[in-house]
């Protein structure tokens, strides 16, 4: 039988095939995008994580067993600790320009952030495991071209601004863990009903979408109305 992830990620084929042809990773990647573009995407991220480990906390309340529990909750301490500590590491370092305090979130990251929080508070605990696994997943998968990329800019420009935090992408830690993500959410899909699998699927790509908007708006911003 074929797993859930293994279906959901064939099905959000042409949709990632599109995140890996957005110019800001490739301009991510190459070096060549403005600082000022990092900076705005790095502040969003860290309203992001904030929100993310609100989400995965949730989940981690709902989980169906200790174990479980125990992983969703180490994922939201790290999103809330390790991952925020770097953000706010660039954005007070220097390389990026005074800091400040962050701007309001953009109208994806707000978007993104609200259906992780609100499906892991009121949805099945299957459909919500489903919903934060792209952030995961995908991650990692862009992560691991965007490092390759990052590690020829430095060898070209070894003070490059922002290449160096973007090799840390592709961590093994983070692979491993992706991994037994997958297991979990597979595990949920196992114990579903065709319904709630149904609404799994359906989480999955709508956090699929966000995550491609996400990464767009941050070179191609889209206004709050006025």
């Amino acid at each position: 039988m074929a797993r859930f992830t293994d279906r959901v990620w064939d099905e959000t084929k042409q949709l990632r095939a599109a995140i890996d042809e957005l110019e800001f990773l490739r301009r991510l990647g190459d070096g060549t995008l403005p600082l000022d573009v990092f900076r705005t995407y790095i502040e969003q991220d860290a309203i992001y994580l904030a929100g993310y480990a609100k989400a995965l906390a949730l989940l981690a309340a709902r989980a169906p067993d200790p174990v479980t529990a125990a992983f969703w909750a180490q994922a939201a301490a790290t999103s809330a600790t390790v991952e925020l500590s770097l953000h706010e590491g660039l954005l007070s370092g220097g390389t990026l320009g005074a800091a400040g305090e962050l701007p309001a979130p953009s109208i994806a990251c707000l978007g993104y952030v609200s259906y992780l929080i609100a499906t892991a508070a009121t949805e099945p605990y299957a459909v919500a495991a489903a919903a934060v696994l792209p952030c995961f997943w995908i991650y990692a998968e862009v992560g691991r071209d965007l490092a390759a990329s990052a590690q020829g800019v430095l060898a070209a420009d070894p003070g490059h601004p922002y290449a160096q935090w973007v090799t840390t992408y592709d961590n093994q830690d983070f692979h491993d863990e992706v991994a037994k993500a997958r297991e979990l959410v597979d595990a949920a899909a196992d114990a579903a009903s065709d319904a709630e699998r149904d609404a799994m699927s359906t989480a999955f790509v709508t956090a699929s979408r966000y995550e491609l908007l996400f990464w767009d708006t941050a070179l191609h911003p889209q206004p709050w109305p006025a």
